[in-house]
């Protein structure tokens, strides 16, 4: 497991860190960096009404509506949706003054990098994606050990030096997290399987239940079904361009879903073993699961 040091006992990995976008994830970052570098320094770009919850609760020092409120960062972390953060990267060259490095925290990563090819060569640019989260999102719902001994994945690019990775994978592990290194098409393949994927169907799946149930009906439900549609909660807008991003690689998962249900359906009426095949691989895989999750 990865242990956080003690806060103030380092000097600060990036001393200035510009969080644009402070959401759940943004806004954590900043509790995040604040209690482990309290030397540092974190600006927070976003909407008025967000910067007035974030700074009482600690998430930022300062904080803005403006882009350029990122000039003389070391860091500056791109935490709003993908779509968002993709149109920031090609305004950021003009909003930002000096040399720094760049990253974002979204949960796709071939569009974003490809966004990124447009910077200058002042704008150092590495892909990083923590697998964090919570099912309610907002800066309501910051914590500073979100990250902790949770995966963060980085997907550098040519215009990031060793130093530039190395430099950010210390920051990412002094948040807690375990660094990770994959290409992008990787990620986004990866990420269709363990976390798209699962998202659409639990919300396909509660949607399917509610409406058959009925309000009195989930009344009557036991556990079982609230454990497997907890992630039903999440909101709609950040899904959507995660789904528009990833859109190939979400549409085979689907396929791949249907064609177990269908398989699934079959054996309802032929009973020829395949409920009890997916029962028994899906067993099996659960148990990889919880294995790994111990090993965390």
């Amino acid at each position: 497991m990865t242990t956080l040091p003690m806060a103030g006992d380092a000097p600060p990995i990036f001393p200035h860190v510009a969080i644009i976008g402070c959401g759940l994830i943004g806004g954590s970052l900043g509790l995040a960096v604040r209690a482990r570098w309290p030397r540092s320094i974190v600006v927070a770009v976003d909407r008025k009404d967000v910067i007035e919850k974030a700074m009482p609760m600690g998430a930022a020092d300062v904080g803005g509506d403006d882009l350029a409120m990122a000039s003389g960062s070391d860091l500056i972390v791109l935490a709003a949706p993908v779509l968002t953060n993709n149109r920031i990267l090609a305004e950021l060259a003009d909003a930002v003054d000096g040399e720094a490095l760049v990253t974002d925290v979204g949960s796709t990563k071939r569009s974003t990098i490809e966004a990124a090819r447009g910077l200058p060569s002042r704008l150092r640019f590495v892909g990083g994606h923590p697998l964090a989260g919570a099912a309610v999102g907002g800066v309501e719902s910051a914590r500073a050990d979100l990250f902790r001994d949770r995966p963060w994945i980085l997907t550098p690019t040519e215009s990031a030096t060793p130093q530039d990775r190395s430099m950010l994978a210390a920051f990412v592990e002094g948040t807690g997290a375990s660094v990770h290194f994959l290409d992008p098409d990787s990620h986004d393949a990866l990420l269709a399987a363990i976390s798209h994927l699962p998202q659409i169907a639990v919300s396909a799946l509660m949607e399917v239940v509610g409406e058959r149930a009925g309000a009195d009906g989930l009344a009557l439900a036991g556990r079982g079904l609230r454990d497997t549609t907890r992630l039903a909660s999440s909101p709609a807008d950040i899904w959507l361009d995660i789904v528009a991003t990833n859109a190939d690689n979400v549409d085979a998962a689907i396929d791949a879903l249907i064609g177990a249900l269908m398989r699934l359906r079959q054996d309802l009426r032929d009973s020829d073993g395949a409920l009890e095949r997916t029962f028994d691989a899906a067993a099996q895989w659960r148990r990889v699961l919880d294995s790994r999750l111990k090993q965390e």
